[in-house]
Order: structure tokens, then sequence, then C-alpha cells
């Protein structure tokens, strides 16, 4: 453990274990006696390279029960991270392929089991999308997707791929999380970089009654997640969509920025801040 980190070890426990500690740790959620799914989604920027001991100590702060990360690659210090999550009770790992082990991925690891789902309308690029059946007590489906940049040039594609699963998964209880890239223009941005496209396409999932988790609950609250480097722009790029029969066990989206005593850096783990997702059970 690196010092300066201000987080408590919590032990390897098996799933719906360890719920008071939970709360003890975050303070996020009321102490109502019910039993909640927590996921974290985060962008772990570059696989991690020398901040993985930090991100490993954030997940035993956070207390997870499935880690949605994207950025994962297939070097030593991600491949680290996967083996250490192992002995935190994330024993159920999915990693989707990439051209070679320093491209970006995404990656899943949970308390629970998971069962691989391949949707025939998925986002076009497999290294940046998963899409598993959480075996929770209440089971949902769960997709975890990296749209690219759009200097890319494929990022139109993976959005209608988005699209296209939520058209697929409507009437399942479902939760589509990840770094987007897309935000609602003015709403999730500092600086104008979003189009009357990306309004397009958060209108296309509300149409479906899929509904953005964070605005569900904060409504118009401006938060973000990233901020541009160059001129500290702040933008909203990470998002959880739920369908509408997941809507109502949306119990809290929160982002959190992860720091290290000693730093005034918001980025010092990871340039982009985790994404909270409670699910009631």
């Amino acid at each position: 453990r690196k010092e300066g980190l201000q987080f408590q070890r919590c032990k390897r426990r098996s799933p719906g274990v360890c719920r008071e500690t939970r709360t003890k740790l975050d303070g996020y959620l009321s102490s109502k006696g019910l039993p909640h799914f927590r996921l974290l989604v985060w962008n772990i920027r570059a696989g991690g390279g020398k901040r993985i001991d930090d991100i490993f100590a954030a997940v035993e702060r956070t207390d997870p029960d499935l880690c949605a990360f994207s950025e994962f690659r297939n070097t030593a210090p991600s491949r680290w991270l996967a083996n250490e999550l192992k002995s935190l009770g994330f024993e159920h790992q999915r990693k989707a392929r990439t051209a070679t082990e320093r491209c970006n991925g995404v990656f899943i690891a949970s308390r629970y089991p998971v069962r691989n789902i391949h949707p025939a309308d998925a986002p076009p690029e497999p290294g940046r999308w998963l899409s598993v059946r959480v075996q929770a007590p209440d089971p949902f489906h769960l997709g975890l997707v990296h749209i690219p940049n759009e200097v890319t040039g494929r990022k139109e594609a993976s959005m209608q791929g988005v699209v296209d699963v939520a058209r697929r998964w409507r009437s399942k209880r479902a939760i589509i999380v990840g770094d987007t890239n897309s935000g609602r223009p003015h709403l999730d941005e500092e600086s104008r970089v979003f189009g009357d496209r990306y309004d397009r396409w958060f209108d296309d999932l509300e149409s479906l009654k899929w509904h953005d988790g964070f605005r569900a609950l904060h409504g118009d609250k401006r938060e973000f997640t990233w901020y541009s480097p160059q001129k500290d722009n702040g933008f909203r790029l990470d998002q959880a969509f739920v369908s509408r029969s997941l809507k109502e066990q949306l119990v809290s989206v929160r982002h959190l920025w992860i720091t290290k005593t000693g730093s005034r850096r918001r980025d010092v783990v990871s340039d982009h801040a985790a994404l909270v997702v409670d699910l009631a059970q």
C-alpha cells in the first residue's frame, strides 16, 4: 500500500457480506436495512501503470460488487490488478480481446457469477465492448462500452451500436455503463464540443425508455468526469444508462475523484472520475 492513501482495507468477502462495512466506508447510502448491488465504473487510464496500487486501494475503499474498467490492458500492471482483485472476491472476470497487449480494452470483475451474452447489434469494436448476465440476487444484463474519440472516425458506429443494444434489451432489466466520450450539449460541457447529434443520441436512448442514471437522480446538476489537460474544461463523459425495468431499483449514482493525501491534483490516480452506481436488490 502506498503511503498517503486514506483507505481502509476491506477483507475478502463472498457476495452479500460486508454491507455494514460498505456503509461505514462511504457514507453514500442511508441505513435502510436493504441490500444493494454496487458497480464501480472507471476509466483507469492507460492500463494503470505506476498508479496501479492506488487503483487497487480505491477498489478496496469503494467496496463494489462489480468493477467495470476502461483502458484496461494486457500489460503487467493490469494483469497484477486482475490477480489481486481475486483476493477481494472478484473471481468472475472477463476481458475484451485487443490487438496488442498495449491496446486499451474493457474489463469486468465480479463477486457474482457472470455469463457472456452476445447481442447481434453490439458496438463493432470487440476490444471496447463486453456484455454479460450478472447472476446477482436480482439478475440483470450489463453492457460495458468505451466509445472511441471523434478523431478515430469510428465513434458514430459505436454510438449506434449502443442504441441498437438498448433497443434489443429494452424489455429486460439491464444497464449500459462506461466512458462514452459523449454528453449533452451545454449541460455536460464547459466548452462547446458536443453537437446536435449528441442530443439526438441521448434522445434515441430516452425514446427506448432508457434513462441516464445520473440525470434521473440529479436532474440538471452539472458535474464533470474528465477535464481537458490543456484548458481544464470539464466534461461529463462517463455514464450509466438503465432500462425502464431497472430504473426503479436505482438508488445512487455518484462521481468520485480518487485523490491522494498531499496532492492537489484531481487526476493523480486517473484522469477520469469513477462512477459509483448502487442498485437495490
